[in-house]
This record gives structure tokens, sequence and C-alpha cells, in this order.
């Protein structure tokens, strides 16, 4: 029995949890809530944007103020309900990297060392407009894609070092000491290089460079063709590419959220079944123990029993009597 009574408590708050996570989920997916979070965004944007102005920022210190405290609690109730609807699974809730992400964004806040810091402060509250993304799903694959780009697009940097490395030793070689300018020390190779990759001043670079020999025109001809067309051509490839996954993960969210919607279900009956289970154990145990306890106490036997015979012998002496009076 204790240790009944100590299951059945676990289960009721597991189903409390689970409804409080019903209800605050049906807030959070509710086109209403996602319009009023997407204009406190907006109004924390227009603040930041008149805080620029120093006379208007005099004029209404207060006012704005005030306007920034009511958005600070408007993105800690929208937290908190977030937060309640994962009561049932709490775990789920940093799955979602815009779930950290808000969660970092509004803990930032409060911190003692940010709040003192108006610099730092800012850059916080500007990362309050990045959340606009959460509500744009266009911008939002976007967002994901150039994420999800940056392994590629750190291997893209790998090679584009190496081959600026490689030609500018080239160009140091061949043109340092008619060109010191430019090649005149592998930095300044280098830099002159990254300018050409954009095809910017590549005629002027071609005409002096064949003023030192005919063979330039091979080397920027190479280059142009290495640098400028394949490694750009790789790094669009390996965006398109992520855009393609973004889009993908876009639309299997709604189908992964109708198949947690069944297992969040299935939980909430097993959960019913649990406590049918308890509550059937717990009348057992009551039955069992009503069974066990001691009877009510019986008459003695000695006086049961010439009670029981008795009446029947008496009932014969009367038909006996009555008999020989009719004789």
């Amino acid at each position: 029995m204790p240790e009944q009574h100590d299951h059945t408590p676990d289960i009721a708050s597991r189903s409390l949890r689970g409804e409080l996570a019903r209800r605050c989920r049906a807030v959070t997916e509710a086109r209403w809530f996602a319009l009023a979070v997407f204009a406190v965004i907006l109004l924390n944007a227009a603040l930041l944007g008149l805080e620029t102005y120093s006379g208007l920022a005099a004029q209404w210190h207060q006012g704005l103020r005030l306007a920034e405290q009511v958005c600070l609690a408007a993105f800690t109730v929208e937290i908190l309900i977030r937060l309640a609807a994962y009561a049932d699974r709490p775990r789920d809730f940093l799955k979602d990297s815009w779930n950290t992400f808000d969660l970092i964004v509004v803990l930032c806040a409060f911190l003692p060392v940010v709040r003192e810091n108006a610099t730092v402060l800012r850059l916080l509250r500007l990362a309050r407009v990045l959340r606009t993304a959460r509500f744009l799903p266009q911008v939002r694959i976007v967002l994901v894609a150039v994420a999800r780009s940056l392994p590629g697009t750190l291997s893209f940097l790998l090679v584009g070092t190496l081959l600026l490395y490689v030609y500018a030793m080239v160009g140091w070689v061949f043109f340092g000491r008619q060109d010191p300018e430019h090649y005149g020390s592998i930095g300044r190779a280098v830099l002159t290089l990254f300018l050409l990759m954009t095809l910017d001043g590549i005629g002027d670079a071609v005409h002096s460079g064949l003023e030192v020999s005919r063979w330039s025109l091979l080397y920027y001809a190479s280059y142009v063709l290495l640098g400028s067309f394949v490694l750009v051509n790789v790094l669009i490839g390996v965006v398109i590419t992520s855009l393609d996954e973004a889009r993908e993960m876009e639309k299997d969210e709604p189908a992964e959220r109708e198949r947690a919607a069944p297992a969040s279900a299935a939980d909430d009956r097993q959960r019913l079944l649990e406590r049918i289970t308890a509550a059937r154990s717990a009348l057992d145990e009551l039955e069992r123990d009503l069974a066990g306890a001691a009877p009510p106490r019986a008459a003695p036997a000695a006086l049961v029993v010439p009670t029981v015979v008795g009446r029947p012998a008496a009932g014969a002496r009367r038909r006996r009597r009555s008999s020989r009076r009719r004789r």
C-alpha cells in the first residue's frame, strides 16, 4: 500500500504536465501568437532604430526605456509558454535550434554583467531582430542553408587559400622586381590576386604583365579560370545543395510533428492505463485488508442446536394432540 500511494501522485503529476503541455502547445501553434511575437520583434527593432537619434533618445528616454521593458517582458512570457509546451518532454525543447537561440537571447538580458554593459546589451537586442526568421519560412530556409553550407565553405576556403598562396609565390618570382607595388611581397601578391578574383582590374594587370613577359598571359588566364570560375562555381554549388537540403528539412517538419502527435496521444493513453491499473491495485489491496479482518462473534453452539432441533419436536407434539382430540 505505501508503494502504491507513492506511485499514484507521480502518475497524477504526469497527467497534469501533459495537460499543461497540450494547452501551451495549442497557444504556441496558434496564428495569433506568432503574429503577436512578430509584432513585438518589429517593435523592438524600431526602438533600436530610434535610439540612434540622439535628440529623440534624450527627449523620449523614459518612454523608450519603458517600451524596452515591455518588449523584454513579452519575450520572457513567450519563452515561458514555449517551455511549458514541452512540460511532458523537456528534453525535446533543446533539440530545436531555434528554441535554444531564443532561450539564450532572453536569458542573456537578465545576466548582471550583460545588463551593465550597454554595448553588449544593444548587440543582444539586435539579435532579437534575427528571430524574425522563425516566423518567415523562406528566410528560415536561407539561414538554415547558410549554416549547413559552412563545412563546405571551409573546404572551399582551404582550397582557395592554397591556390592564392601558390599563385602569389609565382607572381612574386616573376613580377616582384618589375611591379613591387603589387607583387613586392607575399602579402601584397595575395591581396592583389584576391582582388583580381572578382575580375576587377584584370585588364590592367594583364597589360602590365605583358610588358614583363608574354608568359604572364598564361599566368593570368589560368588564375582567372581556376580562381574566378571554378572555385566560385564550386561555392555556388555548395550553397545550392545546402539550400535544397534546407527545403527538404522544412518539408519534413510537418510530418515529424504529425508523427509526434500520435506518440503524445499514445503516451497519454499509457498514463491513463497506468492510473487505472494503480486504482485497481489499490482496490484489490483494500479488499484483501477487509477479508483479513476478524469476523463478528457468533452465538454458542449449545444454544443454537436446541433451538433448531427443538422447534420441529414441539411442532410434532402439537400435531399429535390435535389428532387425538379429533378422534
